[in-house]
């Protein structure tokens, strides 16, 4: 997009003038600074982008004011929409979600009291199905440090569901994964 010879001028004019209002404008009607920041920006980016728009004197403050007023609308519309999606998302992911057999509430809450970085690697290798190479990738580390990972962690979480190394061994001999 080219600009008009001197529209930087007429810019830095613009928002040196009138930054002060559009900030009060926007803050007075958002709960955030960054929504007010947000707010700032966008008018101001539609300025620039716009200027040859941009009445001249006085009118330019009323001008940035009925952008910073549609800019607050998308807001709102677009914060309505994130709402209503995250509330159907949750809608359906409880209605989805895969009831635990009895007797496994322990799993979960051995699970739970893990630190995140051991929930982090067995929920790659058990619920994403990763091997080690490809937990490596998304960790960032070797294959090697992601493997000796699981296995401290598996070692971490039998403990904490009270299993023995032999009860441990026999489960991996059987190709139970833990």
């Amino acid at each position: 997009m080219t600009h008009p010879p001197g529209a930087r001028d007429r810019f830095e004019a613009i928002y040196d003038a009138h930054y002060p209002a559009v900030h009060q404008y926007a803050a007075r009607r958002t709960d955030a600074p960054d929504d007010t920041a947000d707010v700032i920006s966008e008018t101001f980016l539609t300025a620039w982008r716009r200027i040859a728009d941009v009445p001249e004197g006085a009118a330019a403050r009323l001008w940035l004011y009925g952008v910073a007023r549609r800019v607050l609308a998308n807001q709102r519309r677009g914060r309505a929409r994130r709402a209503g999606l995250a509330e159907r998302l949750k809608d359906e992911l409880s209605a989805a979600r895969p009831s635990r057999p009895d007797g496994l509430d322990h799993v979960g809450e051995a699970f739970a009291g893990l630190p995140a970085r051991d929930r982090e690697v067995l929920a790659l290798a058990c619920w994403e199905g990763l091997t080690g190479p490809e937990i490596g990738k998304v960790l960032g580390c070797t294959a090697t440090a992601a493997r000796i990972r699981l296995h401290r962690a598996r070692g971490r979480l039998a403990r904490a569901l009270g299993m023995t190394e032999e009860d441990r061994a026999t489960a991996e001999l059987r190709g139970e994964s833990l």
